[in-house]
């Protein structure tokens, strides 16, 4: 009998990283590896990294060392780096923190249980030397999907599939797809529709280290989502780099407007989210499909950044306030209760207080559900990083918090003007606590974990898994409270 081998995923970071963990799970369960939810049972803890900004890496690097201190009183062996931040550093990383017993690439996914097997073993696998993955791409859109490059998510022909799988593993597509195997119960779950960015955002490291845009082939998304539904899943949000570019390396940038129907016909699917949209890239069509395509939430989750002209150019993107609200104006025209989300960077090198109050004057107008307001820092390997006239770091702290505080008020103010609306909500669980029964889902202008959620009054009936009809009758800051509708009309 084979001796018996468990692994621990850790992950974080964005949903992007939470699909990469269920493909290394897939690639481990298959390989003979025990999964356990606990690094303190596991011999390997394999920790899936974040790089985006320096707070992201700082919990990647606490969740390293928190993890090497299990092998002192506890069963793990080994301790692996995974995930963006070891793409992104590499070897560098593995010098500066000779506590992880192994620092593993995207090139390393495909053969991950020899990785870990050699280092559980003593063995020593040599990191990677950091490069620019957007140079391993054609640089023609069109000439990409038959590269042979590593590619967390999609289908390589590497990678086949071992004949006969454990149960809950599963190719996602075809024979030449990644294995994904599901970590959790949530009925909840995210699906990969491409991977990297062509964007050259003058702040943002990430093209570098994700490499240049691909598209997966709608065959093998939907594939994913038809397997995600038979392990339960009822709501799958697509998830990437950039939404809007989908398809431009296929020969249609309009494919994602003719792929939303097809999975909202996926049996056993309940909604169907996309997350992530550049404001300069929507598209009539687009927005249409978004907002009339039954089981597609009406979600726009869109990346503005900024409003001020200037700093918008200086950042490299496109737009400003007005245009901003038309859109969102544009959105509401065709679904009023449609839900509309962002994130902001405050303190860019030359932001003057009148781009400040620019930015408060398009925040007050917009109308967000949720907003995210980071302060600037450098990245290094980013344009930005040369730029001239740098905030000092007290400024950006004070405006930091000064459009945070702003924010908060802004969306529970939002929150509030929902209370009446009639939703749909999915239940996510269901608990009973010293204070009274717990339940909690989503309606469908929240995404999870960076929106906010609804609290129903009662748990009666419910079950994780379950879409309710519900109405809101209060709020608890940016959250509803609400009556799903048996009680609802018993009320009446």
């Amino acid at each position: 009998m084979p001796e018996r081998r468990t692994v621990a995923l850790v992950t974080l970071g964005c949903a992007r990283n939470e699909v990469d963990s269920e493909e290394l799970a897939g690639r481990l369960a298959a390989d003979g590896w025990e999964l356990v939810e606990n690094a303190t049972d596991a011999d390997v803890a394999v920790v899936n990294t974040c790089g985006f900004v320096e707070a992201a890496k700082k919990d990647s690097v606490d969740a390293l060392l928190e993890a090497n201190d299990l092998k002192d009183h506890g069963r793990t062996q080994a301790v692996v780096a995974v995930g963006c931040m070891a793409e992104r550093y590499g070897k560098d990383l593995a010098e500066a923190l000779p506590e992880a017993d192994g620092v593993l690439g995207f090139d390393d996914y495909a053969d991950i249980s020899d990785r870990l097997q050699t280092i559980l073993n003593g063995g020593i696998h040599a990191s990677h030397t950091p490069r620019d993955r957007r140079k391993l791409l054609p640089i023609s859109p069109a000439e990409r999907q038959d590269a042979a490059v590593a590619l967390p998510g999609h289908a390589q022909e590497s990678t086949s599939a071992p004949a006969d799988l454990p149960e809950g593993v599963a190719p996602v597509s075809g024979p030449r797809a990644p294995l994904r195997r599901r970590l959790g119960t949530s009925p909840v779950a995210s699906v990969k529709l491409a991977s990297g960015c062509d964007r050259r955002c003058s702040f943002c490291a990430i093209p570098s280290f994700r490499g240049s845009f691909i598209s997966r082939r709608p065959s093998d998304v939907l594939a994913e989502t038809r397997w995600l539904a038979e392990q339960g899943v009822k709501e799958v949000m697509l998830v990437s780099e950039n939404n809007t570019s989908y398809g431009k390396d296929l020969g249609d940038i309009r494919l994602l407007e003719t792929l939303l129907p097809e999975l909202a016909d996926v049996e056993g699917i309940e909604r169907i989210r996309v997350s992530y949209l550049q404001p300069a890239e929507m598209r009539p069509g687009l927005i249409d499909v978004l907002t009339s395509t039954p089981k597609v939430a009406p979600y726009f989750d869109l990346s503005f950044q900024h409003s001020a002209p200037g700093v918008l150019r200086a950042m490299r993107r496109f737009g400003d306030t007005d245009r901003f609200l038309e859109l969102l104006d544009t959105i509401r025209g065709k679904a009023p209760q449609a839900g509309a989300r962002s994130n902001f960077i405050v303190g860019f090198p030359g932001e003057t207080e009148a781009d400040l109050a620019e930015l408060e004057r398009f925040l007050t107008g917009a109308r967000l559900d949720a907003i995210g307001i980071f302060g600037y820092s450098d990245e290094e390997g980013t344009e930005a990083v040369g730029y001239e006239n740098k905030l000092d770091a007290d400024v950006i702290a004070e405006r930091l918090a000064h459009i945070s505080q702003l924010a908060e008020e802004l969306t529970s103010q939002r929150a509030e003007e929902r209370v009446g609306e009639t939703l749909q909500v999915l239940v996510e669980s269901v608990e009973s606590e010293e204070d009274g029964p717990v339940a909690v889902g989503r309606a469908a202008h929240q995404a999870p974990e960076t929106d906010g959620q609804v609290v129903f009054t009662t748990r009666e009936g419910l079950v994780p898994g379950l879409m309710v009809e519900a109405k809101a009758v209060g709020t608890e800051g940016v959250d509803l409270v609400a009556e799903h509708h048996e009680l609802a009309e018993a009320a009446r």
